[in-house]
């Protein structure tokens, strides 16, 4: 049985983790966005106190908790002003996937440096013609002897400049039917053949965007995670986590951008009163709160089933989350910024940039649009257009 309850655990993680947000804080961010760099400081300091691992299992060096415990992770440092990205790739799916289905090797190899901060992952699903279709993935893997050989492309992906290798996903030929599946591979990132090129992005952020490679990238048998036949199976068991943390990463933004509307609202005063003591100011502020609250009730929901091992029960959740936090984030945010009037749009107050990382929500890993399909299809039993 789960409980929406927060424990006291979770509850002095939450305190733990904003309080070290709070040291570093939006001002830090902005300054390595500037400076074009990766935010070592913090991801540093969050590793020695426990926080990247904290979901993956102890014997591996992790905290043996689950992506309940790190979307709370993600989620505070986002309220902070200072979320971690590779949060949501390195330990959540990439971490997820090599503990459930990784070798012993593989995860002697991996999960105590993911754990402890020294070894990044990024992650490659997403493909040009692909879009949300992971059906459609072209990135395949053949053998060659014992090898495997690679062969693709893949883009936006996040991280990969500071990445030690990438989780990719390709698709591999099943001998019985002919029919191509996925599957997952761990691919170094000096391996011979795989290249990578910045995608030129409005977004700001710390983390930077790739458009990668793989041309006939020869890798050892070893390199593949999980069983060559578990198809979707394995796939989605990083997925999953995935659509929770990008609501705990939304849901952290939207309480950032309120939070700064509040401050504003409380001090600014027109007529000798404060701003906001007016409904037009106080009610959609409130129901901005609302919104992200009950998307935060449905994300803890998809985090406690995925770490009870209900995966089918826990996929509608992640979605239903995903979607209610990226549409709680871009009205929060927006309603920040309006909250503010022109200063909102001002580098002095810092918001105005998060509209752009505020509409990321709604777009990946996963569109809006992908996941009511899903809901219909899956939740409501009605028939596919496609």
């Amino acid at each position: 049985m789960t409980t929406l309850i927060e424990s006291e655990e979770h509850q002095a993680l939450r305190k733990a983790v904003s309080a070290l947000g709070k040291r570093y804080g939006r001002d830090y961010i902005t300054q390595v966005i500037a400076e074009g760099r990766y935010p070592t400081e913090l991801w540093q300091d969050a590793a020695k106190l426990g926080y990247l691992g904290v979901n993956l299992p102890e014997e591996y060096g992790g905290g043996g908790g689950g992506i309940a415990e790190l979307s709370i992770v993600l989620e505070e440092l986002g309220a902070s002003g200072a979320p971690l990205l590779m949060l949501v790739v390195s330990p959540a799916i990439c971490g997820t996937v090599i503990a459930r289905f990784g070798t012993e090797d593989q995860k002697r190899t991996w999960l105590p440096g993911l754990a402890d901060g020294t070894k990044l992952m990024a992650f490659g699903i997403t493909e040009p013609d692909a879009g949300s279709n992971s059906h459609r993935i072209t990135t395949t893997a053949r053998r060659d002897g014992d090898d495997w050989l690679l062969t693709g492309r893949k883009v936006f992906i996040s991280g990969v400049d500071h990445a030690d290798a990438v989780l990719i996903v390709g698709r591999t030929e099943d001998a019985r039917t002919g029919k191509l599946k996925p599957c997952l591979f761990i691919v170094p990132r000096d391996a011979e053949g795989f290249s990578r090129s910045p995608i030129n992005m409005e977004l700001s952020a710390a983390e930077k965007q790739w458009e990668l490679v793989l041309d006939d990238v020869r890798l050892p048998a070893d390199a593949l995670v999980g069983d060559e036949d578990a198809g979707l199976l394995q796939l989605f068991a990083g997925l999953n986590p995935e659509r929770v943390m990008t609501a705990a990463f939304a849901i952290g933004m939207g309480r950032y951008a309120v939070g700064k509307a509040l401050e504003y609202a409380r001090e600014r005063t027109v007529w000798k009163t404060p701003i906001g003591a007016h409904q037009a100011i106080a009610h959609p502020l409130a129901q901005a709160h609302v919104d992200l609250e009950l998307a935060r009730l449905m994300m803890q929901k998809a985090a406690l089933l995925y770490d009870a091992g209900d995966d089918i029960g826990a996929g509608e959740a992640a979605n239903m989350a995903k979607y209610a936090a990226g549409e709680a984030c871009v009205r929060a945010v927006d309603q920040a910024v309006h909250t503010l009037g022109g200063n909102g749009l001002t580098r002095e107050f810092g918001l105005a940039s998060l509209i752009i990382g505020a509409r990321v929500a709604r777009i990946a890993p996963v569109s809006r649009e992908m996941i009511l399909n899903y809901i219909s299809h899956q939740t409501l039993g009605l028939p596919k257009s496609y």
